[in-house]
């Protein structure tokens, strides 16, 4: 492929320069598009080079995830405004990455793949290429070059070896944890991806199991993924969710006892220890360890059964404020630290085991859950944070805020910042308890129990009872996984195997554990059992944006070089709901590889942006389900590539929800076939007038600043509006029609080009320089106003911009409707701001 050049030429340039006029003024997309697509490829004008000394963008889209059904209209929306974004900052003089990949692996793949009985690499590589056709149908202005998949070998290889790194630093680990098993689905859920005690995808049953995991230490880094949002521009929802999901709370440590059981405690963890005092109840997570050690013969029956039940349920729904409470009593009594007093200990769903220390003191006078379930139980609720420092022997609700400290015994009458200090301190004398910083961010639980993932590059020592043994064969063996080994970086990638039957079973090991000959393997006489657990789909999409800064590196992940050209990335767009998951990850490997020396930016995303929805026409989500799905294959048909575009970016704002009405559509049709009639039908003249050319310079100021707002409607109403001045033109002055197509060429690429290559001109459109705006004709000279008289508009004058105070008086008492209400009457007071208000008051 050639490197773009300014002699890049067009294809079918007239050999004589033909002049517009004399073509067919007629535009036919079917025709037109996929010429401008071959030519954009096959002469590489949107290769990304660095060239010294110019300014760069890398401007990135949220990777896709290539389905088998392929893109709906909803999808290039993003695509669609990055491009015009790339296009436009290209002319603009910048060097520009603008990279397409796929995010392959996956549940959904291996799923699709078990139900059609093929291969997932198979069903991958065809949604690849589907979705690959489409993108290009739209005339993107990708870099293909640098095109690869999460399922490259090369890019496993890599992926891998950022695992091993992280292993290496103590940040991947194995724990038991208790997980989201879906036993149909064979692996481990998110709970995002549990809905009602069932799996997202096919609704099976999910319950809550213990089972050995890969876990990545996200939480060592908390305070950096917190503090660091300070250094983004991006949306305040997602910097607000990401704040939450870490959930950084300041507080202490509080120990009960528990009556009757010699050693045992119950450990919380409160941010409110000024409440301490109104502790009527000890709430147990039902996985706590202490559940079944605690609770009394009369009552384990029913705890049993409850623990259960629980089971089933997601987090979600065991932590909605708006859910009826329930909950078991255990039988068994907490002593308060302070007090000493004997409070009982209950098992509610409401307390998460994983959170925090999976038990809660329980101050229902002061926390809604705690009320709420104190209510439903009859168990006592005392007032011990006062708004006022007066007693209330009643409460309706839970009063959460900061007061004065009351019924609390010698802490009485000290406010709750002044309460939160002195108990601390008691429970310190005491041995009770101390100050703590916690977070609501959990460690990461990086294991899949699927076939379809990167194979996690770790493998374990197997013990043989039988020194002359065969795991392979089934002889009695142990695997030793408390002594994990990290694949070599000269041995990776670590590649799947070729299953036949990769279907997921009730084993939690997963379908990789039936693959024995590449399961288990020796070296100097020992046997070792390789990890047959693989990543999740998140792993491939953490760290993309590095691998598409040198992806044909067969020796490194990336260059140094290649990164200091390009990185960090300048713009990010994607769906709003990735705010919390992919971006918190993606943001820990990247300080990770900072931490390590890989990358020199403590921050990837320097601006996010979030495209809204397109909704269905019935102003639903796109789904099959609902039968509203609309397929671009068939608009691009219809209307062409061009009008998708201009019609997605005309809706209206990028981050707004918006349903597609294809009778809509049709506006932009004309305006995409006005442009080439107007533009191609008549004669270019060098002369223009001041009008024409005060709105010219006004329409480019306005696209220039739209585009660098990603306000693409409003720049696309102003060019309408100079279309329309133009087509009331006999002649076009050649400085208006050349700005109006440049502006719009990064919006309806392929119609701008054939245009361009009408008027005679040998290289892309795409290669000119981007058009300059004077701004003092952007001003205009005169301008019309308003006129009121006391306070009510009568009339309309137009003035000079710097008139005087005397012509406006003038011209505002000659207006026409305004003599009406003026005449005879006396003149009180003239108010006159120039630009803005013209106001006769009169008697």
């Amino acid at each position: 492929m050639t490197s773009p050049t300014a002699n890049t030429p067009s294809p079918s340039t007239p050999a004589d320069g033909t002049a517009a006029a004399q073509e067919p003024a007629r535009y036919v997309h079917a025709e037109a598009e996929p010429r401008w697509q071959r030519f954009w490829e096959e002469t590489g004008v949107f290769r990304a080079v660095r060239h010294e000394g110019r300014p760069k963008r890398y401007v990135l889209d949220m990777f896709p995830y290539p389905s088998g059904a392929g893109l709906h209209v909803g999808h290039p929306e993003g695509y669609t405004a990055t491009d015009i974004f790339c296009r436009y900052s290209r002319m603009k003089g910048f060097d520009v990455l603008h990279p397409m990949g796929w995010d392959a692996f996956g549940l959904p793949a291996e799923q699709y793949a078990i139900q059609t009985g093929t291969h997932p690499a198979e069903t991958t590589r065809k949604n690849i290429d589907t979705f690959r056709r489409q993108l290009k149908m739209l005339g993107f202005s990708y870099d293909w070059e640098r095109e690869f998949g999460t399922i490259d070998e090369n890019y496993v290889r890599w992926t891998q070896w950022i695992f091993v790194k992280l292993f290496e630093r103590g940040l991947a680990y194995q724990d038991k944890v208790l997980v989201n098993w879906c036993p149909a689905l064979g692996t481990v859920l998110a709970n995002e991806e549990v809905i009602d005690g069932k799996s997202e995808r096919g609704g099976h049953p999910v319950v809550r199991t213990p089972l050995r995991q890969w876990m990545l230490r996200i939480t060592a880094y908390a305070d950096r993924l917190a503090e660091d949002l300070a250094l983004l521009q991006w949306p305040e929802g997602t910097v607000t969710a990401q704040r939450n999901w870490i959930g950084r709370s300041e507080g202490a440590t509080i120990s009960f006892d528990v009556q009757g059981f010699e050693g045992a405690k119950i450990d919380v963890f409160t941010t409110r220890p000024d409440t301490l005092l109104g502790c009527t109840y000890v709430v147990l997570a039902p996985e706590h360890a202490l559940v079944s050690k605690v609770t009394s013969a009369e009552n384990i029956d029913a705890v049993r059964a409850y623990v259960e039940a629980t089971a089933r349920k997601s987090d979600f729904e065991r932590t909605a404020v708006v859910k009826t409470k329930t909950g078991v009593p255990t039988g068994a009594m907490a002593i308060h630290p302070i007090t000493g007093v004997a409070v009982p200990i209950w098992v509610a769903d409401y307390v998460i085991g994983s959170y925090g220390t999976g038990a809660v003191m329980a101050v229902p006078a002061h926390d809604e859950r705690d009320f709420a379930f104190a209510k439903a139980f009859e168990l006592p609720i005392i007032e011990v944070v006062s708004p006022d420092g007066k007693l209330h022997d009643s409460l309706d609700a839970a009063y959460v805020d900061a007061g004065v400290l009351v019924r609390s015994g010698k802490f009485d009458g000290l406010k709750s910042t002044d309460g939160k200090r002195a108990i601390v301190d008691e429970l310190v004398t005491l041995g009770k308890g101390a100050q703590k910083v916690t977070y609501k961010l959990r460690d990461w639980v990086f294991s899949r129990q699927r076939y379809w993932g990167e194979p996690i590059p770790v493998y374990f020592p197997v013990e043989m009872k039988d020194p002359a043994g065969d795991p392979r064969k089934g002889d009695e063996h142990v695997i030793l996984y408390d002594k994990p080994i990290a694949v070599a970086e000269s041995e990776l990638p670590l590649r799947l195997p070729n299953l036949v039957d990769f279907r997921p079973g009730d084993d939690p090991q997963g379908p990789l554990a039936r693959a024995v000959d590449w399961r288990f393997f020796q070296k100097d006489g020992q046997w070792y059992a390789r990890e047959t657990n693989t990543m999740p789909q998140w792993a491939g999409s953490c760290w993309y944006y590095l691998r598409f800064l040198d992806p044909k590196n067969d020796t490194e992940a990336w260059s140094q070089k290649a990164y200091d050209d390009w990185m960090p990335v300048d713009l990010y767009v994607g769906g709003g709901e990735h705010a919390v998951l992919h971006l918190l990850y993606a943001r820990f490997w990247h300080k990770v590889l900072f931490d390590i020396g890989k990358v020199k930016h403590p921050e990837p995303f320097m601006k996010l942006v979030h495209q809204g929805l397109i909704l269905g026409e019935d102003s639903e989500k796109m789904s099959k389900s609902r039968g509203n799905v609309v397929n671009p294959d068939d608009i691009v048909k219809a209307y062409g590539a061009d009008c998708l575009r201009l019609y997605e970016m005309f809706m209206g704002p990028l981050e707004a929800v918006k349903p597609w009405q294809s009778a809509q559509i049709q506006g932009v049709v004309r305006f995409r076939d006005r442009i080439f009639s107007i533009l191609t039908g008549r004669p270019l003249v060098d002369t223009i007038d001041d009008a024409t050319k005060r709105l010219v310079h006004k329409t480019i100021k306005k696209v220039t600043e739209d585009i660098e707002t990603l306000s693409f409607n409003t720049a696309i109403s102003a060019m309408m509006v100079l279309l329309n001045h133009l087509g009331a033109l006999k002649e076009l002055p050649r400085e208006a029609a050349r700005g109006l197509l440049i502006c719009v060429s990064p919006f309806a690429p392929h119609v701008a080009e054939e245009v361009w290559r009408l008027w005679g001109n040998e290289r892309s459109i795409a290669l000119e320089a981007w058009p300059t705006f004077d701004p003092t004709l952007c001003v205009d000279d005169v301008i019309e106003m308003a006129v009121q008289v006391n306070g009510k508009v009568r009339g309309r004058v137009t003035l000079p911009v710097k008139a005087s105070e005397d012509e406006a008086r003038n011209a505002a008492l000659t207006a026409e409707g305004v003599s009406a209400f003026t005449a005879g009457k006396t003149l009180k007071k003239f108010i006159y701001v120039p630009g803005k208000i013209v106001n006769l008051v009169v008697a």
